[in-house]
C-alpha cells in the first residue's frame, strides 16, 4: 500500500471547513435586548467561540456550559452570572465585570483578565498562564471548600500567572495552586493565603499586612521590598530559608510561630 507523504495529508486535513459558531454577534445582541430577568437570554451551551462580544451587557443572559473559547468580551457586563462548566481558555476578559460571578470545573489557561472586576467571586477552575494584571480580586472567593470535596480536593490553580498590580485585598485562595505567580507590586492585605503552593512565586513590592500565609509553601518565594506587618507565617519553620527578607518592610512586625 502506497502512503501519503505527510506533508500532504497535513494540507487536506488543514483544508477541512472549521465549524462556526451557532451565533453571531448580531444574533447575540438581538437576544440581549429581548431578554429580561424573567426570560434571560438563552445562550445555555451554545457554541460562541472565537465571537467578537465585547462591550455587551450579558446580565440578563444564561451562558452555563457554553463554548467561549477565544471569545472577546472585554469591557462586557458579566456580573452575577453562574459561568460553570463553560469552555474559556484564551478567553478575552480584559477589563470586564465579573463581580459576584461563579466559575467552578472550568478550563481558563491562558485568558487575558486584565484590568478585569472579579470582586466578591467564586472560582474554582484552572487559570494557569492567565493574565489577571491589575484585576479586582478583593474580597474574592477563590480557596477550597473543605466539607464539599465530593471529588476530591477541587481547587484554583494560578501558576505562572501574571497578577502584578493586582488587588487581591481580603481574597480567599486557600490551598490555591500558585508556582511561579508573580505578585510584583500586588496588594494582598488581610489575604487568606494559607495552605498555598507559591514555589518560585515573585511577592516583591507586594502589600502582605495581615496576610495569612500559614503552611504554605515558600521555596524560592522571593518578598523583596514587601510589606509584612502583620503577615502570618505559622508553619515556616526557618524564616532565614525565606528569600528577600532582608530588603522586606516591617519583618519585625510579621508573625512566626512553629
Amino acid at each position: 500500500m502506497k502512503t501519503r507523504p505527510f506533508w500532504l495529508l497535513l494540507a487536506v486535513l488543514t483544508a477541512l471547513p472549521v465549524s462556526a459558531a451557532d451565533l453571531t454577534r448580531a444574533e447575540v445582541e438581538q437576544r440581549l435586548a429581548n431578554a429580561t430577568k424573567q426570560h434571560p437570554a438563552d445562550l445555555r451551551r451554545k457554541d460562541l467561540t472565537d465571537v467578537d462580544l465585547s462591550r455587551l451587557d450579558f446580565t440578563q443572559a444564561d451562558l452555563w456550559g457554553a463554548d467561549l473559547r477565544r471569545a472577546n468580551f472585554s469591557n462586557s457586563d458579566l456580573s452575577g452570572l453562574n459561568l460553570d462548566l463553560s469552555v474559556m481558555s484564551k478567553i478575552n476578559l480584559s477589563g470586564a465585570n465579573l463581580a459576584n460571578t461563579s466559575v467552578f470545573g472550568v478550563h481558563m489557561g491562558s485568558a487575558d483578565l486584565s484590568h478585569a472586576n472579579l470582586s466578591g467571586s467564586r472560582f474554582i477552575a484552572n487559570l494557569d498562564r492567565a493574565n489577571l494584571s491589575y484585576a479586582n480580586l478583593s474580597h474574592a472567593n477563590w480557596g477550597v471548600d473543605m466539607q464539599n470535596q465530593p471529588m476530591g480536593l477541587m481547587r484554583v490553580s494560578l501558576n505562572n500567572v501574571n497578577l502584578t498590580g493586582a488587588d487581591l485585598t481580603a481574597a480567599n485562595l486557600n490551598r490555591a495552586l500558585m508556582r511561579y505567580a508573580n505578585l510584583n507590586g500586588a496588594t494582598v492585605k488581610n489575604a487568606i493565603l494559607s495552605g498555598v503552593d507559591l514555589s518560585g512565586a515573585d511577592l516583591s513590592n507586594a502589600d502582605l499586612s495581615g496576610a495569612d500565609l500559614s503552611d504554605s509553601l515558600l521555596e524560592d518565594t522571593n518578598f523583596a521590598g514587601a510589606d509584612l506587618a502583620g503577615t502570618r507565617f505559622s508553619g515556616i519553620k526557618d524564616k532565614n530559608k525565606l528569600k528577600g527578607l532582608s530588603s522586606s518592610k516591617h519583618l519585625d512586625a510579621a508573625v512566626f510561630k512553629d
